[in-house]
């Protein structure tokens, strides 16, 4: 029983993967597609094959899901729990997939973990890392530094970036048209159209790995959070090696390596999500909420992909919804303020708004039913 319930975990956290790859990868090749530079086919296997890379290319994400969020000393993070964190986090991401609205998995996935977490702990909101450690908060766990913090400045960060670098492009592209007797009217001209055509593939290319460096690890981090329960138990005892995560000590901070087949399938899951049902948040960013042209996409993917990678690298599980949302912003604020429709603007701040209280009280309600129901909560 014990050990199907770990395998009914890993399937899941698995399941909510391939919806994050329909729902937030869709994010990340939303803006290459808009421009017309990829078709909706080669955007899906640039992005497959950069989450691959940036899936592998580190753990710093994962660790902070499965170590740095919940109290287990506090609160038995049972395979249940993990289920009830998960139903969350898909129940609003089919929710607001359906809308058409670019919310955030990440925050999906960290509100139903810590409401699940509440609820088996008998509402002891000690449970729940609010704050610990560390010289600086970009080094603390915590959802309040690892969380809440970057939920704000992050997107903050994508929207001065993208007007800084739209502002930067038109001016030099002003410059060298005046110098070169160049149309002014920016990406329209056959010219930068050609030019940042093919710089948007690079930057594309950067929202993939960027992606896969953060999105992909946190649902490894779940995983790896079930598998180390069931190692102390005992459950994985029969198993061969390899379908093992490697615990690298027993520290404090409680490092994990996560093991190769982990990493894969969760890269390539993604990546069959993205094939199967982005196309609704693509138009949402890429059609709906500004006009795009390749310069204003090179722009929005490298801003919102600078966030997203330096983020991965302090282990904080930011939203790539978030980031290249609001450096899409910033880059048609550049353009001009009316050039955005802030209706759809208005929906997806409520959608983000909301995220973190409604998959936290989806969750806590399942633990609840769970355990009036008798399951070993």
């Amino acid at each position: 029983m014990a050990l199907t319930l770990v395998l009914l975990v890993v399937l899941i956290a698995l399941a909510f993967e391939y919806i994050n790859g329909f729902h937030d990868t869709a994010n990340s090749i939303a803006t290459v597609v808009a421009t017309k530079v990829l078709s909706p086919g080669q955007a899906v296997l640039l992005a497959a094959s950069t989450n691959l890379v940036g899936a592998l290319a580190g753990t710093a994400v994962a660790q902070t899901i499965a170590a740095g969020l919940v109290d287990t000393q506090l609160v038995a993070v049972t395979p249940v729990v993990l289920i009830c964190a998960l139903l969350g986090a898909v129940i609003w991401n089919l929710i607001t997939w359906w809308w058409g609205l670019p919310s955030s998995s990440s925050h999906a996935l960290v509100g139903s973990l810590c409401g699940a977490a509440l609820a088996a702990a008998g509402n002891n909101w000690n449970a729940i890392i609010w704050a610990q450690g560390g010289a600086h908060w970009w080094g603390e766990k915590g959802v309040v530094p690892k969380v809440i913090v970057p939920m704000v400045t992050s997107p903050v960060a994508g929207f001065i970036l993208g007007f800084l670098l739209m502002g930067l492009l038109f001016s030099l592209i002003e410059f060298l048209g005046s110098r070169q007797g160049m149309l002014r009217r920016f990406g329209r001209t056959p010219f930068v159209n050609a030019f940042f055509g093919k710089a948007q593939l690079v930057s594309a290319a950067a929202m993939g790995l960027s992606h896969g460096m953060n999105d992909a690890q946190k649902t490894m981090g779940i995983i790896a959070l079930a598998l180390a329960g069931a190692t102390a138990a005992g459950t994985l005892e029969q198993l061969p090696a390899w379908l093992h995560f490697l615990r690298v000590n027993e520290d404090a901070n409680h490092k994990f390596e996560i093991a190769l087949w982990i990493k894969l399938t969760c890269a390539m899951v993604m990546a069959a999500g993205t094939a199967a049902g982005g196309w609704r948040i693509i138009k949402t960013l890429g059609h709906k909420m500004v006009k795009l042209h390749p310069i204003n996409g090179f722009a929005a993917e490298s801003a919102s992909a600078s966030v997203i990678l330096a983020a991965s690298h302090f282990g904080i599980p930011v939203s790539t919804t978030h980031n290249i949302s609001a450096a899409i912003l910033g880059v048609g604020v550049a353009k001009r303020a009316n050039a955005i429709r802030w209706t759809i603007v208005e929906r997806m701040v409520w959608a983000w708004i909301l995220t973190l209280p409604v998959t936290g009280m989806i969750a806590w309600l399942l633990v609840r039913l769970a355990r009036t129901l008798g399951l070993p909560v």
